[in-house]
């Protein structure tokens, strides 16, 4: 009989216990899948590599083409380096929102690009006051900074690489304005190049191309 009662209050204590424990599993699951629902995991680290590609390419060319020297040929070799990693990158995004069945116009990928494009809008606006008033050495410090605020805000809505890259190229960005002009295509191809193709290869690897 003794036993017996040991037994009982033994499985009235488990029982609680264990209801507890399958609660905290739902709920861990609940908001672990509504994380995943609201995230845009579509960005592609492939398409980051293409950009980093890109940017490496463009940061060589600086060293020939300079800001100094020849400010116009400077400006159109990194525009042109921007169209072809931007057209890179979204044609890579829309591979993968396919490939994972992620709508580009769902509510992730509406709030990743209304936190991201603001900071992008900002570059270009500074860049056309910044050509119009023929202040070149300040660009390249700019694209930098405001590339990097527009990517962390946007990364606060993907997968966790992205904000890391954003912060990063945020603070060569800063550390541009500080640094003399022979050194800009060592930032930029930092920023642009190497950032992208670190983080690009985690995210391909970890994050499903």
């Amino acid at each position: 009989m003794g036993e017996s009662r040991g037994a009982v209050r033994s499985n009235e204590a488990g029982a609680p216990l264990a209801l507890h424990e399958h609660a905290m599993g739902n709920l861990a699951y609940i908001r672990d899948t509504m994380a995943r629902a609201g995230s845009f995991t579509s960005v592609s680290g492939t398409g980051m590599i293409g950009a980093g590609v890109m940017g490496f390419l463009a940061s060589m060319a600086s060293f020939v083409i300079t800001v100094e020297r020849d400010p116009w040929n400077w400006l159109l070799l990194w525009l042109g380096a921007a169209a072809a990693a931007i057209t890179f990158s979204v044609l890579n995004i829309r591979a993968k929102a396919l490939r994972t069945n992620q709508l580009l116009s769902g509510s992730a990928g509406r709030t990743f690009a209304l936190a991201f494009l603001p900071g992008i809008i900002a570059g270009a606006v500074m860049t056309a006051a910044l050509v119009h008033a023929r202040e070149w050495s300040i660009l390249p410090g700019g694209w930098l900074t405001l590339y990097g605020a527009a990517v962390t805000a946007g990364g606060a809505f993907s997968v966790r690489p992205v904000p890391v890259m954003g912060a990063i190229i945020f603070m060569l960005g800063v550390a541009c304005f500080a640094a003399p002009a022979p050194w800009y295509p060592i930032f930029l191809a930092a920023g642009f190049g190497g950032a992208h193709l670190w983080f690009g290869l985690r995210i391909a690897r970890q994050h499903g191309g």
